[in-house]
């Protein structure tokens, strides 16, 4: 009701702090915050009844639709057992299972042992203070340094912010964090300094495409031959999937596009279908074992939090994969991600305003640019967020890259619906840019 949705909006402005958003002119804006509801497969309604197409899976975690039935009732089960019990000394079923499921998922006797935590910041800082305590209890404690890429996200807490390579993330905080070098290419890697290369404990990397870097994509074949230069010189690969995992890149992994396995595979995002927090940090036998020790050795892994391997979430998890099962949902990707890729370029030869399009599966972004000098928008115009925001009158939410408007369309979004989210995106370029 409209009362109810004013007061809402009041108290959204007096008490809550957005992420990764101004506050004052969040407050000051004459556009009242847009409050959602429900939601129901790929689309979302606000508290005024209005619909909207998710085009961006609810900030790229949502898989299989909002409300589904499977999901649901996977939740609805544990729910009725337990919500939360500690996996400090104790155990629980949906986090065993889960972890059957997630490595059976790659070949045999390669990732076999599973770390929940909660969301991708901390499956990366997982997977970094692991390498590192394995370095220190192999005698290697002089390998302390990570190998990173202009252009990088790997989440915001202090640690995985300092391997970013994206400066209004990373600057104010240059000074802590991790040891990095960070890289722009391949060629950048092969003329590492020797003294760089062998104090190297890991490399990481988003797999076949960044994403808050405005959807840049790598050249074919990198990934294998990051695989191959981290052999040579025994340096860790730890693999970034927070946003390319489950399905949105046509595979279930970007990984399997290369055949590469990791040392480190970092997983959120999509792991619950989009429902609930939680985290996977993946690694191998040889890693594990090095921790294995008497108590007083102290070779025990001293990280966790309150809610790893929550039952709820587990359950989520349990119940997104049976939907991949019974659904037969990695089939069904290859028309979608076609028809995706035809419309998209139908749409750039169309809107003079749009520019170079990237896209990897159902990830995709379209620099935005003048439509007479070819040169891109000042960021400071802010072109994208406005573009974004008038595409709420077509029907549809997403969220830029500055200004490289996005889409990620959950992986149960309809052709149909997928040619409806690219056309509102034009119809708003359109409106803004004229």
């Amino acid at each position: 009701m409209a009362g109810d949705t004013d007061k809402l909006r009041q108290l959204d402005k007096a008490h809550l702090w957005h992420p990764f958003t101004q506050m004052k002119a969040w407050r000051e804006s004459d556009a009242d915050p847009l409050i959602i509801a429900s939601g129901d497969g790929a689309t979302l309604t606000d508290t005024e009844g209005n619909r909207y197409l998710d085009g961006n899976s609810s900030i790229w975690t949502n898989l299989h639709g909002h409300n589904h039935p499977t999901i649901n009732a996977a939740i609805q089960k544990q729910l009725s057992r337990i919500a939360h019990c500690s996996a400090l000394g104790f155990s629980n079923e949906p986090a065993i299972l889960l972890a059957e499921k997630l490595v059976n998922l790659f070949p045999e006797d390669t990732l076999t042992k599973v770390f929940f935590s909660d969301d991708g910041s901390t499956a990366i800082e997982c997977a970094c203070k692991m390498s590192i305590q394995y370095r220190q209890l192999t005698g290697e404690e002089a390998r302390t340094g990570f190998i990173t890429f202009e252009g990088a996200y790997h989440g915001d807490t202090m640690g995985a912010a300092s391997l970013g390579g994206i400066g209004v993330f990373q600057d104010r905080f240059s000074s802590r964090g991790y040891e990095v070098h960070r890289i722009d290419s391949l060629a950048d890697l092969e003329a590492m300094p020797q003294e760089v290369r062998e104090s190297a404990n890991a490399l990481i990397i988003e797999p076949l495409i960044q994403g808050a870097a405005g959807m840049r994509t790598w050249p074919v074949g990198m990934l294998k031959a990051l695989r191959e230069w981290c052999d040579r010189h025994g340096i860790f690969l730890i693999l970034d999937e927070v946003m390319t995992g489950f399905g949105r890149t046509g595979r279930m992994f970007a990984c399997e596009h290369e055949e590469v396995i990791p040392d480190f595979l970092c997983l959120a995002k999509g792991l619950t279908g989009g429902y609930l927090p939680l985290a996977a940090t993946l690694t191998n036998d040889k890693i594990h074992d090095a921790f294995l020790g008497e108590y007083d050795e102290l070779k025990t892994f001293f990280y966790g939090h309150s809610y790893c391997a929550n039952p709820l979430g587990c359950a989520a998890a349990l119940g997104s994969l049976q939907v991949f099962e019974e659904e037969e949902v990695l089939a069904s990707l290859p028309s979608k991600i076609n028809a995706f890729s035809n419309q998209l370029r139908e749409a750039v030869d169309r809107c003079p305003h749009f520019g170079e399009l990237r896209q990897v599966g159902l990830i995709a972004g379209i620099d935005l640019i003048d439509a007479a000098s070819g040169s891109a928008p000042d960021w400071k115009a802010e072109t994208g967020a406005r573009i974004c925001r008038t595409a709420r009158k077509h029907g549809l939410l997403t969220r830029p890259v500055r200004d490289t408007l996005t889409l990620m369309p959950p992986l149960a979004m309809s052709e149909h619906e997928i040619s409806q989210a690219i056309d509102a995106l034009e119809k708003a370029t359109h409106d803004v840019l004229g």
